[in-house]
């Protein structure tokens, strides 16, 4: 019997699951990883999440992006490597029980569930705002406040975020490779849309709106980094579909950076055109700003109706990612032993997670429905810090303990990057709100208990027997699994029976 020490440091090897454990059919490829990255990240950072920053940053908020650009790009590179070496699904989780061990492996999945759960809601009640600004460019009405806004805001219950939640999961338990061709054309739509608000924005430029460019100095810019940081959330997904991705040791590198470099420049030519053509004052508590800037500019609602579009579409597509992320992690926690086996269970039919997802959905669609945006936006940023954090401390960890193992990526510099990394996510973590801090440590602490009375006891590396009934090749929601696969899924089950 292993010592509660021998339990909590026990790592699993940095090779891909072994015979008889659940797999996913490798079918994504540069492109389509690249855009789950994009997809997962443009959108949340520009289409609301201006209205919280700029209060906080004022015109600064610009720099508040290069910040947490740089920390993210520095983060980007440790994922590359990481995702290169151990090419496993459940991203940071996967990382954190290869280099840290099994203890720091369930703290860091409270981390991504929060980060993932938290961040849907977050984009979901951003996309219930476009929705009502786009019903009153068409129709001259909107939905009422208390079916539209959390309690705290006034209203009852969220219905339009819900409901993008609901529609998401529906696409996502199709199982079907169209859900990798929805995402990369909700993704190409978005970058036009972003561009066209930029072209027409750029028109109403003045530059007496960055005058008093600081107005709460550096502290504002870091805070307002803290507020933003979540919008590169899609970074980390991109390596939750590291068991699925094609030559994952070349690919994985390359769409993380490629996907990072397409976000930067986005996020700072939407934020500057922004900023010129509306007053900073304006920015706070403003729904749909995008569109809204637009319509003052040009003095027509047309302008307003396309960049709505754009955004709902856009605001999906993040959705659909996040939700995708979320069941992943799960999916790789279940299948370790951690949480029930429930979600390891995928259906023989579809070869998807169904109550997996339906679990995530409803968890997702309660706190859309009731919290505000400000602190889903805020709860999302400490756990993406603290996740990239990780990785970054993984990073240094495995070269020390493995430094022969095969790496498509190795980072230059020596431990330079990841030390960068790790002090910028420190820094950006300290100007966060306290509440948000001691919310996220009692939600950890949570988890921790759970693995004490559980996941430590069920653990595949305790018991030595992965988890009965998910053995089927388990293709993600972004691919379908092939004849073949299936036909060979169904003889395992029957041989099992037998």
């Amino acid at each position: 019997m292993p010592t509660i020490a021998q339990q909590l440091l026990r790592r699993k090897p940095t090779t891909p699951p072994g015979a008889g454990e659940a797999h996913l059919r490798r079918s994504i490829g540069l492109f389509s990883l690249t855009m789950i990255g994009v997809g997962g990240t443009l959108g949340t950072g520009i289409f609301f999440i201006l209205s919280q920053a700029v209060p906080v940053a004022g015109p600064a908020v610009i720099w508040s992006f290069v910040i947490g650009g740089v920390v993210a790009g520095l983060t980007a590179l440790c994922y590359a490597e990481m995702a290169g070496a151990v090419p496993a699904s459940g991203s940071t989780y996967s990382y954190a029980y290869a280099t840290l061990g099994e203890g720091t492996a369930m703290a860091v999945g409270a981390c991504l569930l929060l980060e993932y759960g938290v961040s849907t809601a977050a984009v979901a009640v951003g996309w219930s705002q476009y929705v009502n600004q786009l019903l009153q460019n068409l129709f001259g009405w909107q939905l009422p406040v208390q079916l539209s806004q959390a309690p705290e805001q006034g209203g009852i219950v969220n219905i339009p975020a819900v409901i993008v939640i609901v529609l998401c999961s529906l696409l996502l338990l199709r199982g079907a490779r169209e859900s990798t061709t929805v995402n990369s054309i909700m993704v190409v739509i978005k970058i036009a849309v972003v561009l066209f608000f930029c072209a027409v924005a750029f028109t109403g430029w003045n530059a007496d709106h960055f005058h008093n460019f600081a107005p709460a100095g550096f502290a504002g810019i870091v805070g307002g980094a803290g507020i933003i940081f979540f919008s590169f959330v899609g970074l980390d997904a991109v390596s939750t579909a590291g068991e699925e991705a094609k030559n994952p040791k070349r690919n994985l590198p390359l769409a993380i950076i490629f996907a990072l470099l397409i976000i930067i420049v986005l996020y700072v030519g939407t934020s500057l055109a922004a900023l010129g053509a509306q007053a900073p004052a304006k920015f706070a508590n403003q729904d749909a700003g995008l569109a809204a800037i637009l319509q003052n500019i040009v003095g027509s609602s047309w302008p307003g109706t396309v960049v709505a579009i754009g955004a709902i579409i856009s605001i999906f597509s993040v959705t659909l990612v996040c939700l995708y992320g979320q069941t992943r992690i799960l999916f790789a926690m279940s299948r370790d032993g951690m949480i029930p086996k429930v979600f390891a269970r995928v259906n023989p039919r579809t070869m998807t997670p169904v109550r997996n997802t339906v679990i995530v959905m409803i968890a997702t669609g309660v706190l859309a429905a009731v919290v505000p945006i400000d602190f889903l936006a805020e709860m999302t940023s400490i756990g993406t810090l603290v996740a990239f954090l990780v990785v970054s401390l993984g990073v240094i960890i495995l070269r020390v303990r493995e430094p022969e193992l095969e790496r498509g990526f190795r980072l230059p510099l020596g431990w330079t990057i990841p030390i960068l990394s790790i002090a910028g996510c420190i820094a950006i973590i300290t100007q966060l709100r306290l509440i948000t801090i001691i919310v996220f440590l009692i939600w950890t602490a949570v988890f921790l208990v759970f693995y004490w009375f559980y996941g430590r006891k069920h653990s595949t590396l305790q018991t030595g027997q992965p988890i009965a009934g998910a053995d089927a090749p388990y293709t993600s929601n972004f691919a379908q699994p092939s004849k073949s696969e299936i036909r060979e899924a169904a003889e395992r089950r029957k041989a099992g029976r037998r």
